[in-house]
């Protein structure tokens, strides 16, 4: 007999491929931080035809990040099966976490090509591109695993096309604040690894950073107006929480930048901020989606 799987186990199974592709971000960055990022020289064995790194710091921290991308293997792979299972079986919530599968077996592969290219600068933004296509498209899935659940919540009034317009600004924008992070960050003394000499990218640390910091202050200017739009207009309500989070996450964020900058760009704190990055456009893609959506039709009922 067939195994059928309720939208809420599905919705939770989605939050947890959303949770370790964070993760995942988080320790990817660590193994830079650490100076690890040649820890285990070849890919995909350790060390040539060695798979288990030998009794090393570095190497085995590089070896549980891959053991780690294993594990959120899994668990994609599960959502795939869980789409197919969920009941009633919805075609967009498959085609999103076949996208999470494809997603992570081409960070696989880039992730290869990063060690093999002795952590070519170029590459390493490459994979931190691709890690964000995965977070929002995680985001999606696991907003729209969620349809059953706003449906049974009083409802709310669709944003106005204005409120619609300032939260497709942000999301833009943000792809502009992270894309000059990244650039800093490739110019910067965190290459990933503390021996071999690692290329960086033909920046100046100082001017790109500057460039970085003027893109963070116009996105608070950006989500200020929003917040003080969604505050004022009676279409709002509905952003009200996630503009609450992102004004949280965002000034957070800015702090601990300024501060990392004014520090020597601690690793510590390098750390936090990556994580905090991934916690912005998270957010941000989710208020988008509120943004944009319209209340959906409860399952079963006709369209």
């Amino acid at each position: 007999m067939r195994s059928r799987l309720s939208p809420d186990a599905y919705h939770r199974i989605s939050g947890i491929a959303l949770g370790l592709l964070a993760m995942i971000v988080v320790t990817g960055g660590a193994v830079r931080l650490t100076g690890s990022g040649l820890g285990c020289s070849d890919w995909p064995t350790c060390e040539q035809d060695q798979v288990i790194p030998e009794a090393e710091f570095h190497g085995w921290v590089e070896f549980g990040n891959r053991l780690l991308t294993g594990l959120v293997s899994v668990v994609v792979v599960l959502a795939v099966l869980g789409s197919m299972a969920r009941n009633p079986r919805r075609s967009d919530l498959v085609r999103l976490s076949w996208g999470l599968v494809a997603g992570v077996l081409a960070q696989i592969v880039l992730g290869g090509i990063v060690v093999l290219s002795h952590l070519n600068p170029w590459l390493v933004l490459g994979h931190f591109a691709l890690s964000m296509v995965l977070i929002g498209n995680a985001v999606v899935l696991r907003h729209r695993s969620g349809d059953h659940l706003r449906v049974a919540r009083p409802p709310t009034p669709t944003p106005s096309d204005r409120l619609r317009s300032m939260a497709t600004g942000i999301t833009l924008f943000s792809v502009v604040v992270l894309t000059t992070g990244t650039f800093v960050t490739g110019s910067g003394p965190h290459t990933g690894s503390r021996d071999d000499p690692i290329p960086r990218l033909p920046f100046r640390p100082s001017d790109i950073a500057r460039v970085h910091g003027t893109t963070v202050v116009l996105f608070l200017v950006m989500v200020a107006a929003l917040a003080l739009a969604v505050r004022r207009d009676p279409t709002g309500e509905r952003l009200r929480p996630r503009m609450q989070a992102l004004g949280a996450v965002v000034v957070l964020q800015a702090a601990i930048g300024w501060t990392q900058y004014f520090t020597g760009v601690p690793e510590l704190l390098v750390g936090l901020h990556l994580a905090g990055a991934t916690a912005l456009w998270a957010t941000v893609v989710s208020l988008g989606l509120e943004a944009r959506e319209h209340l959906p039709v409860p399952e079963g009922a006709p369209a």
